[in-house]
């Protein structure tokens, strides 16, 4: 009886013919990922996720006729919510602010090691939100711009001592389960606190969370 979970199905988007095989040719020798398709035609990225249904997009940033901002707007306006991942040679705030408004679930860097495009992949399919860890202190400066020290406070002081505990953790890079068995509850409840988390404080990912806690306690350190 095969037990192995299903593969990550991944559609690529990049107008550069070399990159799209190159991409696919490095997915498709990893373990547990299948490419389903590759194409720089927003009317097949179209055709590849009414048939295939896959579970993430990886797209470039910077194409033509559509940029990757606009592709998504447009998939996610004809009735499509497949995560997506941006893979781009940006690596300015500017775009980045750009992608994480529009929603995008991991911004990874072509300059990036292959293994590590793989893993963000991989991270970003188990229902994580991937930032390339070169942009970290630029992800800090959106997250900073137009908040004051005050305002991150009030922020955190709307949570419980088990949600900051939590929080914490998420910081220092604990997984969910991670988490689960420091603090001794269930993988459920980790889920739940997390949700409440990004609720009370107005984010959308568990990485701008963790970054946001990093802010305060890097101050607070710089303070003492």
């Amino acid at each position: 009886m095969n037990n192995l979970p299903p593969p990550i199905r991944v559609a690529l988007v990049d107008d550069h013919g070399l990159c799209r095989r190159g991409l696919t040719e490095l997915l498709t020798n990893r373990y547990g990922i299948e490419v389903v398709g590759a194409t720089d035609s927003p009317v097949e990225l179209d055709a590849l996720l009414v048939d295939h249904h896959p579970d993430l997009v990886v797209m470039d940033l910077r194409m033509d006729p559509l940029s990757g901002l606009q592709l998504l707007d447009k998939i996610r306006k004809d009735g499509h919510d497949t995560p997506v991942v941006i893979l781009t040679m940006s690596d300015t705030e500017s775009d980045l602010a750009s992608a994480l408004r529009a929603g995008v679930r991991g911004y990874l860097l072509k300059d990036m090691a292959p293994d590590d495009v793989v893993d963000g992949i991989r991270r970003v399919a188990a229902g994580e939100m991937v930032v390339a860890p070169s942009m970290t202190m630029k992800m800090i400066g959106i997250l900073q711009k137009g908040n004051t020290r005050e305002d991150y406070q009030n922020s955190l002081r709307q949570l419980t001592e088990r949600e900051r505990e939590i929080l914490e953790l998420l910081a220092n890079g604990s997984s969910n389960k991670a988490i689960a068995r420091t603090l001794g509850i269930s993988n459920d409840t980790v889920k739940q606190h997390v949700r409440h988390i990004l609720n009370k404080l107005n984010l959308s990912s568990r990485v701008e969370a963790a970054v946001l806690f990093a802010v305060e306690r890097n101050t607070q350190n710089r303070g003492n």
